[in-house]
């Protein structure tokens, strides 16, 4: 398991149900950012590079998810500073690779 629930808890307050609403927004929207993400970084879109990973970045730290936020940090400032799309590209996958593993993860763990 690669993503922890702390802040979520820390922010609900025993409230499962707000617990459950946070996880089925990442669901619903993460997965759809990072595919937006591939597309601008096959495109070489660098403005939507920094725009996509900058918003993946909060819903993966509100996870837990400190490598991944890392990454998608780097991938950020890469996008807005029109840095290396190799180093983009090489980032990328690892991103994509983290955020479908905690997606299936809450899917099974949740029952969603």
């Amino acid at each position: 398991m690669i993503y922890n629930l702390d802040k979520i808890n820390e922010m609900a307050d025993g409230d499962q149900d707000f617990v459950e609403s946070v996880i089925s927004v990442f669901l619903e929207e993460v997965p759809e950012d990072l595919e937006a993400l591939e597309q601008a970084v096959a495109a070489a879109h660098y403005e939507q590079v920094y725009k996509m990973a900058h918003k993946i970045k909060p819903n993966v730290d509100l996870l837990g998810m400190e490598q991944t936020r890392a990454l998608a940090l780097e991938i950020e400032t890469l996008g807005k500073t029109e840095g290396s799309l190799e180093e983009i590209r090489q980032r990328f996958p690892m991103l994509k690779r983290d955020v479908q593993q905690v997606v299936g993860e809450l899917k099974n763990d949740f029952d969603l």
